[in-house]
């Protein structure tokens, strides 16, 4: 389980790995390149001019490299409906299977 997401987490603690900035985000994909992941949650807005864009060209990289992700499901929580609508129809292009997770109780503040 993975989150990318530089404020929200998952409200029942379930154990993911989490990153908060895109940079951050794209290291831990380096991290875990060889192994599964069965759900990665995309948010779209990273704080200040951060957004997902570099994390999504990583897996469109690897994609278009013959060497997708290996992904169970990308579901995107983001509040921006346009960047959530373009990070679902970058991912589905190179075959990722994305869902819409947007108002999600799963994610939320903590604290």
């Amino acid at each position: 389980m993975v989150l990318i997401d530089d404020l929200r987490s998952f409200v029942d603690g379930r154990a993911a790995e989490v990153a908060r900035t895109s940079a951050a985000g794209v290291a831990l994909l380096d991290r875990l390149r060889e192994r599964r992941i069965d759900e990665l949650w995309l948010d779209h807005d990273l704080g200040d001019d951060d957004t997902i864009w570099p994390v999504v060209e990583v897996l469109e990289r690897a994609a278009f490299e013959e060497r997708p992700f290996d992904v169970g499901l990308i579901l995107i929580h983001s509040a921006n409906p346009s960047g959530a609508a373009k990070m679902s129809q970058a991912l589905r292009r190179w075959g990722y299977p994305v869902r819409a997770a947007t108002g999600s109780a799963a994610v939320g503040y903590l604290g």
